[in-house]
Order: structure tokens, then C-alpha cells, then sequence
């Protein structure tokens, strides 16, 4: 693959609970693999997700905040992008309910999808003209439970996941270990359940994040409560979601707490990448091009702690990891032949970093 001499824009979401002020921008250099911070956050409480229009126009930020008992909801803003990379506030629209975690964009630009944590829900808003956002069109609730008392008294959608067709989003409920089908209505903004394309994952699983091969024909899902990822087959014109295996994100013997995050296939097809909170890793697999299924290759430490986010940047070549409690990013290069990774660059006294957006300028 070529890689392009030209810098690449990271925005980077975070929790401002400590001495984090917002959004950050970083500048990333793909023919070094060196990353550094350029210009002042965009101040804003808790954007924990980020999610940008595919021109690079636009970017939309959840506020991972809102109390149920209160009344009050988590909220979603949206940013025009400037020639100089700096965000310009356009507007805030609330997102249904409170804890949002996730935040996407359908495929064109219409609409922006919000998983909402604490508040049990999803929720579809419009995007204008200008880019900015219209209040919520609709908000379903999930309903139900699992067996872990502590995390799944209740449904906690964790992400919205819009699939390459743009005709279905999918979302993985860690409170009810299913991932919800949705058909998208892009003309009225509507989310229109299907329960007949839900897949259930074994009882405590916890899905999380959710990623689609480039090729359309596989899914994963990274599952936070059992340390797993399960593999699915996709067929994109009916929505169905078949299980193929699951597997362990862990290497044998270790017995730590561990609670997987994020999940992301290479542009390739080859490689599927897995982030460990506890183990402090990123678990490595290969894709069977023919079938699908999942092979482990090892794990890579992310030389810091707590890895809730990562991504790989536009060229392929490389991952950059959000570890978000040692304050800290870290890149690696990615080996095209066997996946491995190979720390490149370091940026420090990043405050807690949980999210990393790369934008095509």
C-alpha cells in the first residue's frame, strides 16, 4: 500500500472529570509513524465518542454525561471543521437519554445514531444542511437482563454500528448480551427494530463494539464481561447475522481482571485487532479470507494502561492506541504480512483519552 506523505488530523475524545478540557487535536505523520498535539482542545464535558461525515466536514461528539433521576440526558454536539483543523461549535441537541458512549453517522451524512449507556436506549438525529443537528426523530428503549448483577441489571446499548450496505445498524446491548438489529429509515429518521436478525451471545458475554470486514461478507463483536470475540457471517442484503465461533482475547494462564474495549479489522481484511483493559494489550488474529474465522497471533502491549479505544489510520500501516489511565497515546506500526505491531511513537499528558477520530481532509 502507498502511504500518503501528507499529515493526518486525529481528534481525540476524552473524560474531563480530571484535567482533560475536551477535544484534542493531534497531527500524525504517516511516513514516521510520529504523532504530536497541535492547537487547543475544543472545551467540552466528557466526549467520549467521536464520529465525523465521510467529506471531513463535520464532527459530532457525545457528552457522556445526563442523571436519570433528575431528568436530565446526555447530549450530542456538533463541530464544522476547519481549513486549520480547529472545531467551530455549531450546536448541541440532547441524545434521549442520559450516558451516551457511542455516536456514529449513516453513510450519507443524513443522520447521526446514538447508543446511549445509562439511559437503556438508542436515538436517531438529523443533520441539516449546515451540519448542525436537529432534535432526536426517535428513541427505542431495549428491554432485559443478564446474570451479572453488577453490569446487567438492565440493557446498556454500547454502540451503533451502521453496516456497509446503509440499510441496517446493528447494536451490541451489554446489559441483555444480544446484538440489536435495526433497519434504517434514513427519509423520516426512524430506527425500526428487527427482532428476527438480533443474535443472542452466550449468558454474560457483555458485547461492546462491533466492526465489519471490508470484504461485507463477516462481523465481530468484542465482548467486554467474558474477555471474547465472537465472529459472525453477514449477509448484507437480508441483514442476517450467523454465528461462526468465538474466541478468547486472552493468552492462556492469565487470570486478571480484564474487560475488552474496542475492536477494529485491518483495511486489508487480513487482520483483526482487539483492546485488553487489565492484560493491557492489543490481542492480534488473523481472518481466514475463505470462512471468516479467527486465528490468535499474540498480543502487543500498549505501554501504558487501561486501553479503552484504538484505530488505524487511513493508510493501513498503522494503530494508535488511547490508553486512558496513564494519560498517554501510542502508535505502532502494523506489519502487512503478519500483523504484528511495532511501537513508533509516544504522546504523553494527554488526560484521560478514551476516544481517536482520524479525519480525511
Amino acid at each position: 500500500m502507498t502511504q500518503s506523505t501528507e499529515r493526518i488530523t486525529f481528534y481525540v475524545g476524552t473524560y474531563t472529570k480530571g484535567d482533560s478540557e475536551g477535544i484534542y487535536r493531534c497531527l500524525f505523520d504517516p511516513s514516521t509513524g510520529e504523532l504530536r498535539l497541535d492547537g487547543d482542545p475544543a472545551p467540552i464535558t466528557d466526549p467520549s465518542f467521536l464520529a465525523v461525515d465521510s467529506r471531513g466536514a463535520f464532527l459530532y461528539s457525545v457528552s457522556e454525561a445526563g442523571d436519570a433521576a433528575s431528568g436530565s440526558t446526555g447530549s450530542v454536539t456538533a463541530f464544522a471543521i476547519s481549513d486549520d483543523g480547529r472545531l467551530e461549535y455549531l450546536n448541541t441537541q440532547p441524545s434521549g437519554a442520559d450516558g451516551p458512549c457511542h455516536v456514529s453517522v449513516d453513510g450519507t451524512d443524513r443522520q447521526v445514531l446514538v447508543a446511549n449507556y445509562s439511559g437503556g436506549s438508542v436515538a436517531i438525529l438529523p443533520i441539516r444542511g449546515d451540519g448542525s443537528l436537529g432534535e432526536p426523530t426517535d428513541v427505542v428503549h431495549h428491554q432485559g437482563s443478564g446474570p451479572n448483577p453488577d453490569r446487567q441489571q438492565g440493557p446498556h446499548p454500547h454502540s451503533i454500528n451502521v453496516d456497509p450496505t446503509n440499510r441496517f445498524a446493528f447494536v451490541p446491548d451489554l446489559g441483555t448480551d444480544e446484538v440489536v438489529a435495526y433497519r434504517l429509515n434514513l427519509v423520516l429518521g426512524l430506527l425500526q427494530r428487527e427482532d428476527g436478525l438480533t443474535a443472542s451471545l452466550a449468558a454474560g458475554a457483555g458485547p461492546r463494539h462491533f466492526d465489519f470486514h471490508p470484504g461485507g461478507g463477516y462481523a465481530y463483536a468484542i465482548n467486554e464481561l467474558d474477555s471474547t470475540v465472537t465472529a459472525y457471517s453477514y449477509d448484507g442484503s437480508t441483514g442476517a447475522l450467523t454465528e461462526l465461533d468465538t474466541v478468547s482475547t486472552l493468552p492462556e494462564g492469565f487470570d486478571g481482571t480484564n474487560y475488552p474495549a474496542d475492536i477494529h479489522v485491518s483495511p486489508s481484511g487480513k487482520f483483526l485487532y482487539g483492546s485488553n483493559r487489565g492484560h493491557h494489550s492489543i490481542a492480534i488474529f488473523a481472518i481466514d479470507g475463505g470462512s471468516g474465522m479467527l486465528t490468535p497471533l499474540g498480543h502487543e502491549s500498549t505501554r501504558g494502561e487501561w486501553p479503552r479505544n484504538f484505530v488505524i489510520d487511513p493508510t493501513g500501516a498503522f494503530t494508535l492506541v488511547a490508553n486512558e489511565h496513564t494519560d498517554d497515546i501510542v502508535t505502532f506500526r502494523i506489519d502487512g504480512e503478519t500483523g504484528l505491531l511495532e511501537a513508533t511513537g509516544h504522546v504523553e499528558k494527554v488526560p484521560s483519552p478514551v476516544c481517536l477520530l482520524p479525519v480525511p481532509r
